[in-house]
């Protein structure tokens, strides 16, 4: 019975070697271990055999174990061709007692590994098995990352995105920071991700901090870490973001939120790429790119002296605009139809398409939400619909309650005296307030909240409810 392993199943391997016993001992060996082995007497047989398999639809070889030391083409030359090959197996070289340095060279020039003669049974097979591992985890890897990227992709084609996705194309291969501006809900925290995932930081972390959202005594300690019994209630050792971003990248979203104190020490980290824990006096080094993003005014906030600098300039090396909803409606139908995909994929029954009056009306809106917004009113309008499309009614329904259709039309200067209900009155009065207040203040939530005598969590709520954020 042969001794299949799980690795082995519907695994070829093709063994290329000029002695005629070394093949056939190979073959045997791997065969047992339930493999399916073809095999080549030299390197023009066995390129011949693996490009007529990449052209075909069968099998095709997982691994090429080959022989150095070959007449004609040898296994050097070999590696070489196999790697200008498009979806090219791995290569595993043999190598005689004399030929280690140069086996050692093959795998700086890309051989994932080399055995020596006398071939040893378990060497072999425990060699060429962790090489199909390392293989399978590249390919799941390159999966994922492609899944990520998918789920983080820079939705519609109008002239504004098409000019942003050329733009993040090329600041992404670099390491410089990068200040990311635009309105709530635009996107923002979209491009970082995709700077991340298209740069050469990709398989490091990606680690974001919302820096409204931290409190103000918290906030050295969320970002560089403590030690145990530093301050009351540090009960043990806390990694900080800066630190867990190591290597990756450190995305500061919120960064106008960020209180004075903390600007200082976040500007030291960047220059010194270094940091200190609190309680601690070891600096820490960190390998990270910074991003940020706002959707305040952060010159202005320099003006007012509520913002640094130094810190400021140190932030927008490289500055990129998201551009606002109601800029690019055009990009509409199809940002609609990416969140009718992502609920289906939640599964349940769902609508999968929008009917074409619904789709038109969702053109005619001004969205002072944003994306944000429209996420949020296609998966309330497929709560309300009862059949394959969302129609025209299903969106009133969620309209309706907040911004009807004529409401969300005319949201940048609506009159609440026109609403049918006191609820609606209501409901449209106050979203004119805060809207107001939002622009008087340069869309600084933290500065509204200080002139309204509010705190920032209560002016976050009613952003999120009435869809200014």
């Amino acid at each position: 019975m042969k001794n299949k392993s799980k690795e082995a199943e519907q695994t070829t391997i093709l063994v290329v070697d000029d002695d005629g016993d070394i093949r056939i001992a190979l073959e045997m060996l791997l065969t047992y271990e339930g493999f399916s082995v073809w095999t080549a007497k030299n390197g023009e047989e066995a390129l011949a055999r693996l490009d007529q398999a990449l052209a075909g639809d069968g099998p095709r070889p997982a691994l090429v174990l080959t022989d150095l030391k070959m007449p004609g083409m040898d296994g050097l030359e070999l590696l070489e061709a196999i790697g200008e090959r498009e979806g090219a197996p791995p290569v595993i070289l043999i190598s005689g007692h004399g030929d280690v340095a140069t086996a050692v060279d093959a795998m700086n020039r890309g051989a994932r590994n080399f055995l020596e003669k006398p071939l040893d049974e378990n060497r072999v097979l425990v060699t060429l098995r962790g090489v199909l591992r390392e293989d399978l985890l590249r390919q799941e890897n390159t999966g994922l990352k492609r899944l990520l990227c998918d789920r983080w992709e820079l939705v519609g084609e109008s002239p504004a995105m098409e000019t942003l996705r050329d733009q993040v194309r090329r600041v992404a291969a670099s390491d410089a920071a990068v200040l990311i501006t635009g309105e709530n809900g635009t996107g923002k925290e979209v491009v970082a991700r995709n700077l991340h995932l298209a740069g050469p930081r990709a398989t490091g972390p990606f680690i974001t901090v919302n820096c409204a959202a931290i409190p103000a005594e918290l906030i050295e300690s969320e970002l560089f870490g403590h030690e145990k019994g530093s301050f009351t209630g540090a009960t043990g050792q806390r990694t900080g973001h800066f630190e867990a971003a190591s290597g990756g990248t450190l995305f500061l979203d919120e960064i106008g939120d960020m209180p004075l104190a903390a600007q200082a020490k976040v500007l030291r980290a960047l220059e010194s790429h270094e940091i200190t824990r609190v309680g601690d006096s070891q600096t820490i080094p960190v390998d990270i790119r910074v991003l940020a993003a706002t959707n305040a005014n952060l010159e202005q906030a320099v003006e007012d002296t509520n913002f640094r600098m130094d810190l400021f300039y140190r932030l927008n090396v490289v500055p990129l605009v998201v551009p606002p909803l109601r800029e690019r409606l055009g990009d509409v139908p199809a940002l609609a139809r990416l969140f009718l995909e992502r609920l289906a994929e939640r599964g349940g029954h769902r609508p999968g398409s929008l009917a074409p009056p619904a789709e038109a009306l969702l053109c005619t809106l001004n969205y002072p939400g944003n994306v944000r917004q429209l996420r949020n009113l296609i998966e309330g309008a497929s709560v309300f619909a009862q059949g394959e499309q969302i129609e025209v009614a299903d969106l009133e329904e969620v309209l309706g309650g907040g911004l009807g259709p004529g409401k969300a039309r005319r949201a940048s200067g609506a009159d609440p005296f026109q609403a049918q209900t006191f609820e609606e009155f209501k409901n449209e009065s106050e979203a004119l307030f805060f809207r107001q207040k939002l622009a008087e203040n340069g869309d600084n939530v933290k500065q509204t909240a200080e002139n309204l005598g509010m705190q920032r969590s209560h002016i976050y709520k009613k952003l999120s409810r009435y869809g200014l954020r």
